[in-house]
């Protein structure tokens, strides 16, 4: 019964959009030809775009700064091992303003874990050059007589049967041998493999270092964003409690009057309580966000960083998707190092094979040695008193042969095993690809809804003052309730709140793009005209926003109100 009328429909509209009415009489037009799209065309491999082996380019990313200008020199990091112990040595005595770009080159020299990945590109450069050595020869000296003393004395008696002759006999030698042996491996078949396995790591640890570069730069920007906008909540629970604090005179005034009712003066005192709490959580927001920046930059312990700039949009991004996608691809070192992780499985694939091939290295020794000083015999028997000397060389040359015949199959499982991680690498390259154009596009997208989220806040901050305003023009003129004085003046909170937060995730999602895709093509925007002063409306009074004694937790938090409670407790 319900599927008729649905048909009907159907049948109604299909004329309207489908088809169209010819008069009598009239042929009907040719219809199109079908547009078949091109058949598209396979994707490169990525051994053919970036080589089986790629290598590190540092050219597609600014170098790090190595030294800070003279405005920042004392804001140098402290000794790596230094340990405060006393409460003065941590104790903050500067509050220094930084902007975006100090920021940047303060992370790029301070940085602690920015360095250690650098040591790290050391210690395969240095693990390279020991592989690289198995092309030399090694010389080896062996001297274990340099020199030695033989000295003692010896008591023989006669005895019958024996033939021994009785006497003493005093030995006083001084021996030195030393033995100088070279050896050269002429066929090595594990050496090319691991020389490239070596260099593969070191271009790993190359590529690494910018990953890290790269993220810290990045860490940065929204450590620093992230203090702008506790920043703007802090200006906005200020402006909130001083707001709240004008309803609350103006309430008060109105029931002294007797033309206001005690449930008004208490709606004011609610609001003002909303905003005071939105001013501590921007204050502990704040002080936060202040400290993990100044951990981030590795700062002196009496340093604390507070933002120079006010939170504005950083600029516009200028690539599209697409050509986001394609440049993340070309810039981004995980692909390499996963071609590289390919590389090395390879390699060591073709040194587990190798130690089952021969081995032929040319050695040559030389051996010296010299004997001298005196063996002295009193014996009853006659020429048995003499000196000890004498020297001798010996040079020896000759190849040594090691071929591991049968191993139990033991080189060929370990080669089959290297071989299939390899093949596990090539899976991982398609899931890091796939994770890198998620990554754009995700940020891509968040980009635009920032964008739009910051059009529509600031309309909702503009609509809500000016509602604001009126609905204090109307509670003063008595044709409304402090009720909608203070609903508007939470809406407005909440707007500036939302507006603030949008413009932080817009300049984060920039900032991520940038990291992401490796390019800097950003449209920076126009710096604004600012006054030193906040400028305020005429006839608007100044009401200061006075600290808030810390009530201890026990009081404050008792259902009866911390006034009601003892102060003891």
């Amino acid at each position: 019964m319900r599927r008729q009328p649905l048909l009907l429909a159907a049948l109604v509209v299909l004329p309207s959009v489908g088809f169209q009415s010819l008069p009598v009489g009239a042929q009907p037009a040719p219809a199109p030809a079908i547009q078949t799209l091109p058949a598209p065309q396979p994707l490169p491999l990525a051994p053919e775009v970036k080589g089986s082996r790629p290598k590190s380019n540092p050219s597609v990313l600014a170098p790090a700064a190595k030294e800070l200008p003279p405005a920042l020199q004392d804001l140098r990091a402290p000794n790596p091992l230094a340990l405060p112990i006393k409460p003065s040595q941590v104790r903050i005595r500067e509050l220094r303003p930084l902007a975006l770009a100090d920021v940047e080159t303060l992370v790029e020299v301070n940085n602690p874990e920015l360095k250690a990945i650098a040591s790290q590109v050391e210690q395969a450069q240095s693990a390279l050059r020991a592989q690289i050595a198995l092309w030399y020869p090694t010389i080896q000296l062996n001297a274990n007589s340099l020199p030695t003393y033989t000295g003692g004395q010896q008591f023989s008696s006669a005895f019958t049967g024996t033939g021994q002759q009785p006497g003493n006999t005093i030995t006083s030698i001084w021996r030195m041998t030393a033995v100088l042996q070279a050896s050269w491996g002429l066929i090595n078949p594990t050496r090319t493999p691991q020389i490239a396995a070596a260099r593969d790591r070191f271009e790993q640890a190359k590529n690494q270092y910018l990953i890290g570069l790269r993220a810290r730069r990045l860490e940065a920007a929204e450590a620093f964003f992230n203090l702008q906008v506790s920043d703007e909540t802090v200006r906005i629970g200020q402006e909130s409690v001083r707001s709240s604090l004008v309803s609350l005179r103006d309430a008060k005034a109105r029931f002294q009057a007797g033309v206001a009712t005690k449930l008004e003066v208490l709606e004011a005192e609610t609001q003002l309580a909303r905003d005071q709490q939105v001013l501590t959580q921007g204050l502990s927001d704040q002080a936060i966000a202040r400290r993990a920046l100044a951990a981030l930059l590795d700062l002196p312990q009496d340093v604390t960083p507070t933002s120079k700039e006010p939170s504005r949009v950083v600029g516009s991004w200028l690539p599209s998707l697409q050509e986001s996608i394609v440049a993340a691809y070309a810039f981004r070192e995980e692909l390499d190092n996963v071609l590289l992780n390919i590389s090395i499985a390879n390699s060591e694939a073709n040194t587990a094979l190798g130690r089952v091939q021969p081995f032929l290295n040319i050695a040559y020794g030389l051996t010296g040695g010299r004997t001298r000083g005196v063996q002295f015999a009193n014996r009853s028997t006659p020429g048995v008193n003499f000196g000890n000397e004498g020297w001798s060389v010996e040079n020896t040359v000759g190849l040594n042969l090691n071929w591991t015949l049968f191993d139990g199959g033991a080189a060929r499982a370990n080669y089959r095993r290297q071989k299939q991680v390899a093949e596990q690498n090539t899976y991982q390259f398609a899931q890091q690809r796939d994770a890198i154009r998620q990554q754009v596009e995700t940020n891509f997208y968040e980009l635009e809804k920032n964008n739009r989220n910051i059009t529509t806040t600031s309309r909702e901050v503009i609509s809500t003052r000016e509602s604001l305003r009126l609905a204090r023009l109307r509670f003063q003129a008595g044709v409304t309730t402090q009720r909608e004085v203070v609903d508007t003046q939470r809406d407005l909170t909440q707007a500036e709140v939302r507006w603030s937060t949008a413009i932080s995730d817009y300049n984060k999602a920039l900032a991520r793009l940038r990291r992401f895709t490796g390019l800097d093509q950003v449209g920076l925007c126009q710096r604004q005209s600012l006054p030193a002063t906040s400028p305020r409306p005429a006839g608007s009074t100044l009401i200061p926003v006075e600290p808030q004694p810390l009530i201890p937790a026990c009081r404050a938090g008792s259902p009866i109100g911390p006034e009601a409670m003892p102060p003891g407790s």
